[in-house]
């Protein structure tokens, strides 16, 4: 069965790959063929990715180790000498992006449930759910359309930084909505060790795999890196099942932990060395982690999507948009990040998805009429935002002048 079902993953990468090449076509980004590739093989279209194989044990596994490896492409970007000069631009920036777009979206619903009664303490889910940021459809646009200049520089850094501000504001609204409305809260004080702790795992296993590296040719050093990343997964895994109140370890930080420290550690041709062995492997990744973003939305919730999902989308877009133009401002950075960095910052669906089953697990009990609300929205939401998302991430690349610049400046 086991055997059957990793045979249907690897036909639906090949397929997610055709699909990939056909958008391409259209000067679209072929991330967009691998999400209309996993909405059409999931569970609520043809059902080759069904929801028995994507809840097995084996496909949570791979899937939480391909998350680290697609990690590996945000965090070997992260080199201190080439960062530092926008350190405070790139903290700034991401600090306006996501508590901005969690004022607008909390204040909007603040305003609409005040008015029809819903518990306010929702808008603030909703606000914690909008401020983050899927990185993989942007930077698997960076990787395929080559793309580079002030706004990619800025994207890959902040894409780090974002998760870490949106888990953290997140879990803080959960932890505190949690107490409100039940007794069996996630602790106040554990949110930030829940927060940090993927971003541990990762620099500890990273500064061995440095250790390491320093000695090591390049292929053996790319082997004793993925054995090492494999480590860091495999105790993320541990720690998911047996140790944490709730599953809340996020394996993309593992890996770009874990990849920024061992690159921060060796030379930029050793690191470009060992990339160029472990850029298949990255690539392939990717497809998967897309595909398993695409499998479990719903289209035909595109049809249904009600006034909430249509408020969501619009506001958090607002949100995005204009905290990243007022952190840009407020920094002095290039015309081009200030106008066009928000739209490259829409992507949503992965980390929406995941942080709205924890919200509905906090309020199934105490209050469960709220969970269908958030659960109703965010679902069409995510649907609908992305698809408009990728293509909108692809026109802030291109209306800033960074497509394939990378190639012509290599």
């Amino acid at each position: 069965m086991v055997f059957l079902d990793v045979l249907k993953l690897i036909f639906a990468v090949f397929v997610a790959f055709l699909f990939g090449k056909l958008v391409s076509k259209l000067k679209l980004p072929a991330i967009l063929g691998w999400l209309l590739a996993g909405m059409t093989l999931g569970p609520h279209a043809l059902g080759l990715l069904n929801e028995p194989m994507m809840e097995a044990a084996w496909y949570t596994t791979a899937e939480s180790i391909l998350e680290c490896v697609v990690g590996l492409m945000i965090g070997t970007e992260l080199i201190w000498r080439k960062i530092k000069k926008a350190g405070k631009q790139i903290v700034v920036t991401t600090i306006t992006e996501s508590l901005g777009t969690f004022l607008v979206v909390s204040l909007v619903f603040g305003v609409i449930f005040g008015i029809t009664g819903v518990p306010l303490y929702l808008a603030f889910l909703f606000g914690g759910i909008a401020l983050a940021t899927a990185p993989a459809p942007s930077l698997s646009i960076v990787n395929e359309m080559k793309t580079a200049g002030p706004v990619t520089s800025t994207l890959i850094p902040m894409a780090a930084l974002d998760d870490l501000v949106g888990a953290l504001v997140f879990f803080t609204v959960v932890a505190l909505v949690s107490a409100h409305v039940s007794t069996a809260g996630i602790p106040v004080l554990g949110v930030l060790f829940l927060v940090f702790l993927p971003v541990l795992i990762g620099a500890a296993t990273g500064f061995v795999a440095g250790k390491l590296l320093q000695k090591a040719h390049t292929a053996s050093g790319a082997l004793a890196a993925m054995l090492l990343l494999l480590c860091s997964a495999a105790i993320g895994m541990v720690l998911n099942q047996y140790v944490l109140p709730v599953p809340a370890i996020n394996f993309l930080l593992i890996g770009m932990a874990f990849s920024t420290v061992f690159a921060n550690m060796i030379s930029e041709k050793q690191l470009a060395e060992i990339m160029k062995v472990m850029d298949p492997v990255i690539g392939i990744s990717l497809i998967i982690a897309i595909l398993n973003l695409g499998a479990p939305l719903d289209y035909h919730l595109i049809f249904g999507a009600g006034l909430y999902t249509a408020i969501y989308i619009t506001a958090r877009a607002i949100g995005k948009y204009s905290g990243a133009y007022l952190g840009a401002s407020v920094t002095h950075a290039p015309q081009t990040v200030k106008k066009f960095l928000g739209f490259t910052l829409l992507p949503h669906s992965g980390v929406s998805l995941v942080f709205t089953g924890i919200a509905v697990s906090v309020l199934n009990g105490p209050a469960p009429e709220c969970a269908s609300i958030i659960q109703g929205t965010i679902a069409a939401a995510a649907v609908i935002n992305e698809i408009i998302a990728v293509f909108m991430a692809k026109k802030g690349f291109e209306w800033a002048g960074e497509l394939h610049q990378a190639e012509r400046n290599p």
